[in-house]
């Protein structure tokens, strides 16, 4: 019962992803199953912060990373504090729960010369197909948006006399993102072949499918994939590191940090910071190339 009131919290109040909703309901569905089978206790809402321990230990013991099982006690953190605000329990056990400390790991990209190479010198093709593949791509590194955003842009979203698109991001926070003139012409040019290609599509959705229908993320994930392992060779090759790319590219050219966290929709400066190690990582290898006693 709690569980469910506290979905539609989510969902209503919350407005959070349908996506990021299910994360919170299979993470309590897990701990509802851990403290039954190991405990024989059914209520979730009466667990004590000696079950919420034992059972991240039960990930820990599984080699579970530290940011993994930090989301799953975070999930815990927003119920007991819904459970809390609505009176439904007395105490908070996640208050004397400490959640392992994460590693820092800097977000990856792509180089410069990297990207420039893909965009530039390699031939996507000039059929619809090859089009939107190249237009997706450069969406992507053009805007730094994510990947929901992107399959979620409609015709209405882009506007080509301004030159800006309207993305509609986490929480359904709406933001423009301003584009250069080059880029409007690809989409222009997109929107044409699409147009000759799919003469009555049934939505309005901007990028499509071979057959016309609206995108979905293995889609979008096996084309970023393709592409990317043209020219780079680093371990991940999604459409992240392309957020990630557009991020970096940004401050080392001058951007500063809050410009940056509004282009990306960040609700807060920090989440924007970790670039800034990256920036760091390029100072300290141009210092070591140039210094005479480095």
């Amino acid at each position: 019962m709690f569980k469910d009131l506290f979905l539609k919290y989510l969902q209503f109040e919350k407005r959070f992803s349908v996506n990021t909703i299910k994360s919170y309901e299979n993470d309590l569905k897990q701990f509802t199953d851990f403290i039954k089978i190991n405990f024989n206790k059914n209520e979730i809402h009466l667990a004590d912060e000696k079950l919420v321990r034992a059972w991240v230990v039960s990930f820990m013991e599984k080699d579970f990373s530290a940011l993994s099982i930090n989301r799953k006690i975070s999930t815990l953190k927003t119920f007991f504090k819904f459970l809390l605000r609505e009176d439904h329990v007395k105490s908070n056990p996640m208050d004397k729960v400490i959640a392992p400390k994460k590693s820092k790991k800097l977000p990856s990209f792509v180089e410069e010369k990297q990207i420039n190479n893909l965009l530039d010198d390699y031939s996507f093709g000039d059929d619809f197909s090859g089009i939107r593949n190249k237009t997706i791509i450069e969406m992507f590194y053009n805007t730094g948006m994510r990947l929901s955003e992107l399959i979620g842009l409609t015709n209405n979203s882009i506007d080509l006399h301004n030159g800006t698109i309207k993305v509609l991001g986490k929480r359904n926070k709406e933001r423009i993102l301003p584009v250069h003139s080059h880029f409007i012409k690809s989409i222009k040019i997109y929107i044409l072949s699409r147009d000759k290609e799919f003469s009555n599509l049934a939505h309005d959705f901007l990028f499509v499918t071979d057959k016309g229908n609206k995108l979905y993320e293995k889609f979008v994930y096996r084309l970023v994939n393709k592409y990317l392992n043209l020219v780079t060779t680093i371990e991940k090759k999604n459409p992240h590191i392309l957020r990630h790319t557009f991020a970096t590219h940004l401050l080392n050219h001058g951007a500063d940090l809050n410009t940056i966290k509004e282009l990306l929709g960040h609700a807060n400066l920090a989440a924007t910071q970790i670039y800034t190690h990256n920036t760091f990582e390029k100072l300290k290898t141009i210092y070591k190339q140039a210094h005479p006693r480095a």
